[in-house]
Order: C-alpha cells, then structure tokens, then sequence
C-alpha cells in the first residue's frame, strides 16, 4: 500500500488493485479468450497454450507499461503488444492469435469486472463482521437506556439496543442493494471494434459465451462498451453504503466526546492515540469511515457524468472510469472494515448514559407530563404549561418534577406520588424494543 493511500483504502483492496493485480485480470481475460476461441476452432490449440504459457505477469516491465498506457490512452493496446512478444518468442505462429477479435475496451472493462467479483468477497467478510457485532451489540444493550437526541438536543430516553438496530437494519439494506448490483455487474465485456464481433465471422456469439464460461462471467445480451448503467448502479450502492456507514460513525464520535463520554473505540497499540496530548482517545475508526463519505458523493456524480458516451466507443467518459471505480470500491471497503472494527470494540459507559439523562433534571420527560395533562386540558393548555415549567427548571437549575409540584395546576390533575414515578427511562420507552426486534428479527435475541 502506498503511503498516500494509507488513509483511503484496506490492505487487502490496495493488493486487489495493485499494478500485478490488474495486470493478472488482464492476461487472465487474454488466455481465457484463447481458450474459448481454440475450444470453438478458430484457433488451434497450440496457439492457445503458447498464449497461455507467456502470460505471467512477472515477466512484464510495469512501468513500461504504465507509460505506454498514457500514451496509448489504453492498457489494453501496450499490453497485448507486450503478450505478443512474449508469444512470438516461443511460438512465431502462435503470435497471430493473441488478443483474436477483440478490442482493447474488452480486455480492460472484463478486467475490471474480474477485480470487483474478489472485491464483493472482500466486502462480505467486512460486512458479515460488522453485521454480527452489531446484532450482538443490540440483543445485549435491548435494556440500556440512554438519551435519544433531536437536532444534537436532549429528547426522550431511547435504548442503546434501538440505536444498534437501526445502524444493523440499514447496513443490511445498503448490501442487499449492492449485493443485487454485484449481481447485475458481473458480465462479460467483448465485443471487437465496434461492438458486433465482425471478425470472427459466424462464431462471434459462440465464443463469447465460451469465454463468459472460461470465466465465470454472465453473459450478456449484447456487449457494453458505451452503456454503463450497470457501473453506475453499482458505483451509486457503495455510495449510499458508504453514507449509511458514516451515519453510524458520526453517532459514535459524537458519544465519544468529552463532554457525552458515553461510548469509546478501542484503543491501544497506538490506535486512537493523540501526538502530543496523551490523555487522547481519538474515534479513528469513525474519522476513516467519514473521509470515505466526505469523497464519495464527488466520485458518484464524477462516474454518472461519464456514464454520457459517444455512438459505439466513448471517448474521455471511459477512460475516466478506472480510477473513479477503484476510488469507490476502496473508499466503501475502507468504511466497512473500520466500522466493523469499532463496532467489535466499542466500549459502553452506561453509568454516564444515566449521569446524562438525569443532568437533564427531567426536562426529556416534559412530553410524557403533556400527554398525560392533555387528556383533560387539551394539548396545547398542556404544552404551554410544560413549556414554562421547562424553562423555569433550567433557569433555576431545579428538577422539572420539583417544579411541577409547586404548581396547583398540575397537583390537581397528577397526584405527588405519580409525579414522582414519572422521571424513570424505563418506563417512558414505548415501543423501542418492538422496533428493536424488527429491525434485527426476533430470531436473533
């Protein structure tokens, strides 16, 4: 992994996508190519294997390549030209078949395709680690009351278990989506020029679904070159799976403020650590998976403006892609892994979830007073009763309930010893672990 891209990607996605990595994606098209055309007879055999033998990628001169690429405007033109030296010096027939009927826009788009089938399995194993810990995270908190909070204010008790729920439910729908868009994404490209396999005469559709075979690819009605709809769904899931992330990390760092102190990342072994303040536990995790999102709405809309490709073969919008998709697939990648991290080692400070609920002095429950009161004033007499009790209470930094009972409007209605049981979390929780239960499945407690 390169130092610049040490904040941007896991370990596992930066070798994915590593100048060997892509290369092998590439010969691996031009081989399997070979194959299905010696399988269907329009090539001999021999030529395939000689073809076969020559494409190991350690034996190409990447920044070589890398520099005929640029000039090329294409990885594919320079690196069948290198192939076709390497076959030429075993097998001076054999030479004539490299890349037989294609175009250099197959090579790299079915390349790319084979990188991102081993990014979904790197994804799974992230997604299926943050999916378990959160689900534990929810069965076991179902009881841990804290306070909900609307527009960064103090609101009504809710559970941690709850708030696990909702980060578990919608994680779980962003890779349903992505799931159905790796699904759609995994197809074959190969069309030749211009996109009808006119070279290879009466055998174009033969081979294409013999080299969709050799490769475990889907195989498409037509190819692809200019329509990317199926990129751009895809590129457009990581990105909401990504937002849905940073939701989740935006939660965490902001309980783990100072001030809120009710949650914490794991620490240690330099993790979450401060350079020159050493009481620090930074949320690391968070801060990651919130770059990620800061840069994944550019590169969405950066990947749908190049979705505009001219007539057969785009000129500009497709070569923009390469590094617009890894940039995704890595930056998604990233969120997950550092989630599914914090998630695992979350600490809970449920001693300071009460300690916050109860400096509220039981304002957060001005509602359930409301609603009882309304039954026989009317909401808005209520509302306005508890607006200035509320107010009374944080100005004279009294208990709401000590207030409420110096006031003959409210004795009236609501006896002393009601008051008195109005003030616990537990009691005010509605339907929470209903919710809970839905958004997780019964199955799971």
């Amino acid at each position: 992994m390169r130092l610049i891209e040490s904040l941007a990607t896991t370990e596992p996605l930066a070798e994915l996508f590593s100048d060997e990595s892509i290369l092998r994606a590439m010969l691996t098209f031009e081989t399997a190519l070979a194959r299905a055309e010696a399988r269907v007879g329009v090539i001999p055999h021999a030529a395939a294997e000689a073809i076969e033998s020559s494409a190991a990628a350690a034996d190409f001169n990447m920044p070589e390549l890398a520099r005929d690429t640029f000039r090329a405007g294409t990885p594919g033109i320079p690196l069948v030209k290198a192939l076709t030296e390497r076959v030429r010096s075993m097998n001076e027939e054999a030479a004539r078949f490299v890349h037989w009927g294609a175009t250099s826009q197959d090579v790299a788009d079915t390349a790319l395709i084979l990188l991102l089938r081993q990014a979904q399995h790197v994804l799974e194993l992230d997604h299926t680690r943050l999916g378990n810990a959160l689900a534990k995270m929810s069965r076991e908190h179902r009881g841990t009351v804290m306070l909900g909070r609307t527009l960064l204010q103090a609101a009504p008790p809710i559970t941690l278990g709850l708030k696990a729920a909702g980060w578990l439910a919608a994680v779980r729908r962003c890779w349903t989506r992505l799931s159905r868009a790796f699904s759609e994404t995994l197809i074959l490209q190969f069309g030749g020029a211009s996109g009808t396999l006119a070279a290879l005469g009466n055998k174009g559709t033969e081979i294409s679904r013999a080299l969709a075979e050799e490769l475990g690819l889907a195989y498409p009605d037509a190819p692809w070159h200019t329509h990317r709809d199926r990129l751009a769904n895809f590129v457009a899931a990581c990105g909401v799976l990504t937002g849905s992330l940073a939701k989740m990390a935006r939660d965490i760092a902001l309980l783990m403020q100072s001030e809120v102190g009710e949650a914490a990342e794991a620490g240690g072994d330099g993790r979450g650590s401060s350079s020159t303040m050493p009481h620090k536990q930074n949320p690391i995790a968070c801060s990651l998976t919130l770059a990620a999102a800061h840069q994944m709405p550019g590169l969405v809309a950066s990947f749908l403006s190049a979705m505009i490709q001219e007539h057969e073969r785009g000129v500009g919008g497709w070569q923009s892609e390469w590094p617009t998709v890894v940039a995704v697939v890595q930056g998604s990648g990233l969120a997950l892994s550092s989630m599914a991290e914090a998630a695992e080692g979350l600490t809970i400070d449920e001693s300071r979830m009460r300690a916050n609920i109860a400096s509220t002095r039981g304002n957060i429950f001005a509602e359930r007073v409301m609603m009882l009161l309304g039954l026989t004033l009317g909401r808005d007499v209520a509302y306005g009763i508890l607006e200035q009790a509320s107010q009374k209470s944080m100005a004279e930094k009294r208990g709401l309930f000590e207030i409420l009972a110096e006031m003959p409007e409210i004795t009236a209605i609501l006896s002393p010893e009601t008051l008195r049981e109005m003030d616990r979390p537990e009691d005010y929780l509605g339907s929470a672990n209903e919710f809970r239960k839905r958004l997780t499945s019964p199955e799971e407690d």
